[in-house]
């Protein structure tokens, strides 16, 4: 059951708000008042007998856009509630439990139904986003106006990440655009000549995995939780070699292709997105089978054919010499989960610049993109 936004104007009887009623549940337009209880002179808000407070408030069943919420509730006038009234808020929001005109979206009225109940909807709902919600209940009366309970005690909850459902619906999305497959020979890394002395002085020459950053999809998965090591494979059309552009250093670290990418790894989508430009970004992780990475990206992603798919592919040719393919219109960003020996590549200066605005360090995604959103919070 989809629960929409409330409107701005109070409801009543053959209104067109009565045309959004939907099976057990429905909200109507209305202005509340503040959540102490005061009742605002132009609410459109009856005083009457006392109805029962909600009470131990539940939440469970959450997604990246919904949630099941329950309570207990006295006995008392229990028959006469018609409605419920739910004040849904991000927890950033610090002026949050005010109804004001410009609050009213995620103020919501629902049709009493027999609880717990669903709240759905990705127009107000955002994947992993702290939010605080309070109850009240409601009797309508047959001027239109409602009584009302006090509020409930205030919960606190935080949406889940995308699904692999959510994930799977962006990787067709990614595949419609991902264009046609060129030929490549090595994954490369751009970094500052610091990072590179770093590694060999400090780290035995291993690059170590790190936690990806939060660009990308705000219900990414992966984001703030997978470890790795991030490379690219893109190549330029006219010379089939990497571009000598780069916004993350002058210095690059080329491995060959098979030494990070061959029959003993696994191939997981992680995300499809772009930054207010033309250029869309896609993630892919490459974790070796039966490594940490790999575990967790079983449990999160969806796992592609190394040998057939949109993206990035490697296939065996005669005397099994491995052939590696990229898509040429998405710009591919490959994490590697485990660690990677720099004496395994070659370490040289690029000659072009550094184009510090193709950065994609932390980038927020273009949350009105048609071609990499899908239907559910941003």
């Amino acid at each position: 059951m989809e629960v929409p936004r409330a409107g701005h104007s109070v409801s009543s009887p053959g209104s067109p708000c009565e045309d959004m009623m939907m099976k057990n549940l429905s909200l109507e337009a209305i202005q509340l008042c503040d959540r102490e209880g005061n009742k605002s002179q132009d609410s459109g808000i009856a005083e009457m007998e006392e109805l029962p407070v909600p009470r131990n408030i539940k939440i469970n069943n959450i997604t990246c856009d919904s949630f099941k919420i329950s309570w207990d509730m006295d006995s008392k006038a229990k028959e006469r509630i018609t409605h419920y009234f739910i004040d849904l808020n991000k927890k950033e929001n610090k002026n949050s439990n005010k109804f004001k005109h410009k609050d009213v979206p995620t103020k919501l009225v629902a049709k009493a139904v027999p609880l717990p109940m669903t709240v759905r909807g990705h127009w107000f709902l955002s994947p992993r986003t702290e939010y605080t919600v309070a109850v009240q209940t409601a009797s309508k009366q047959s001027d239109g106006d409602y009584a009302v309970s006090e509020w409930s005690e205030i919960i606190e909850f935080c949406t889940a990440d995308y699904s692999t459902v959510h994930l799977t619906q962006l990787l067709e999305k990614a595949e419609v655009i991902a264009g046609r497959m060129l030929k490549f020979s090595v994954f490369y890394r751009n970094q500052h000549k610091e990072y590179f002395d770093h590694v060999r002085e400090v780290q035995n020459n291993m690059m170590m995995p790190s936690v990806k950053d939060n660009s990308g999809s705000h219900g990414s998965p992966i984001s703030g939780k997978l470890e790795g090591i991030f490379f690219s494979c893109n190549t330029e059309f006219n010379t089939g070699k990497p571009p000598q552009d780069s916004p993350y250093g002058r210095y690059r670290v080329e491995v060959p292709a098979e030494v990070l990418f061959n029959p003993k790894t696994n191939l997981y989508f992680g995300d499809f997105y772009c930054m207010y430009t033309a250029y869309h970004y896609v993630i892919l992780v490459l974790a070796p089978d039966g490594s940490p990475g790999d575990e967790f990206c079983k449990q999160r992603l969806p796992a592609l054919d190394i040998a057939d798919n949109k993206f990035l592919t490697c296939t065996e040719e005669e005397e099994g010499r491995l052939v590696f393919r990229h898509a040429q219109d998405v710009i591919l960003e490959v994490i590697y989960t485990d660690p990677v020996d720099l004496s395994l590549g070659t370490v040289a200066e690029i000659s072009g610049h550094q184009l510090m605005s193709l950065s994609t360090v932390n980038a927020k995604k273009d949350p009105s993109c048609k071609t990499c959103n899908i239907s559910v919070g941003r």
